[in-house]
């Protein structure tokens, strides 16, 4: 696995300016640490700034750290420095966000072949694993980045970790019908062993803390459920492999062996793993 470094800190003034994000040159000084936000944003311009050319077609990837890499395709289609763009959204919020900024969209259905994903993860573990669904939208996030041909992960530094499970929930998509027994199927998988699974309450994008009395739904009219670990998952591909091939089970929240690079920004510069 490489690992590339940009060294220095990040000035909050050149984050926070679209000009200043124009190259990675001029988001480097010696100034104030940034605020999670302002990393975010740098790392979604980087991704499509270093990844994006014109007349490719693009996966738009959902969360608070894709939508800046949502923004920066619309900016730069809006200034001229990309043309002949088309993006494959992979939820309806991301739609909605590109819809607003100009940028044409197609789907899978007409495009099956992907040049480029770019989106964020709620967990990357050493050999750049990836727990993702926070936001509710696995299944299409799966369905998009696995098509491309380039898979980008932008994230800050506090989403890396030494295994997968403690830091944030696994979610896994499983259908309406007779959900209580598939929650205890998945509880008893032994890839998984020892999780609690819990269903998510609320909104399907606010992740496993419940914020609501009735049953999150995704955009696939599926629901969620949460799995919660106390210690790192030990063969995530296994774990993978047994959920997938649950009766009831949609998809799961882990991307194993899909990732092409991850971009990370942290208080001391951007860093970029790659396999």
């Amino acid at each position: 696995m490489s690992n590339a470094f940009i060294n220095g800190s990040i000035s909050r003034r050149a984050a926070g300016s679209s000009a200043g994000c124009s190259s990675i040159a001029s988001l480097i000084s010696d100034t104030t640490e940034l605020t999670q936000d302002e990393l975010k944003k740098m790392v979604g311009y980087k991704a499509v700034d270093d990844y994006v050319k014109s007349g490719m077609v693009v996966g738009l990837g959902t969360g608070s750290t894709a939508a800046f890499a949502v923004e920066r395709v619309g900016e730069l289609l809006k200034s001229g420095e990309l043309t002949d763009i088309l993006a494959v959204p992979t939820s309806v919020r991301t739609k909605e966000q590109a819809e607003e900024l100009g940028i044409p969209l197609v789907t899978l259905d007409t495009h099956s072949e992907l040049d480029v994903a770019i989106d964020g993860a709620d967990e990357v573990d050493p050999n750049l694993q990836l727990v993702k669904g926070g936001g509710g939208a696995l299944l299409r996030e799966k369905l998009v980045e696995i098509c491309a041909e380039k898979f980008i992960v932008i994230v800050d530094e506090s989403k890396l970790c030494d295994g997968l499970g403690p830091g944030f929930p696994l979610p896994v998509e499983i259908t309406p019908f007779c959900h209580e027994h598939t929650i205890r199927k998945v509880a008893a998988l032994p890839s998984v062993a020892g999780c609690k699974a819990q269903l998510r309450m609320g909104s399907a994008a606010t992740g496993a803390a419940p914020d609501g009395d009735e049953i999150a739904v995704t955009d696939n009219g599926n629901y969620i459920v949460d799995l919660i670990f106390e210690e790192p998952i030990k063969d995530p591909a296994k774990a993978a492999e047994e959920l997938k091939s649950l009766c009831g089970v949609v998809d799961h929240g882990l991307f194993c062996n899909m990732t092409t690079a991850v971009i990370i920004a942290g208080s001391d510069g951007i860093s970029v793993k790659t396999p």
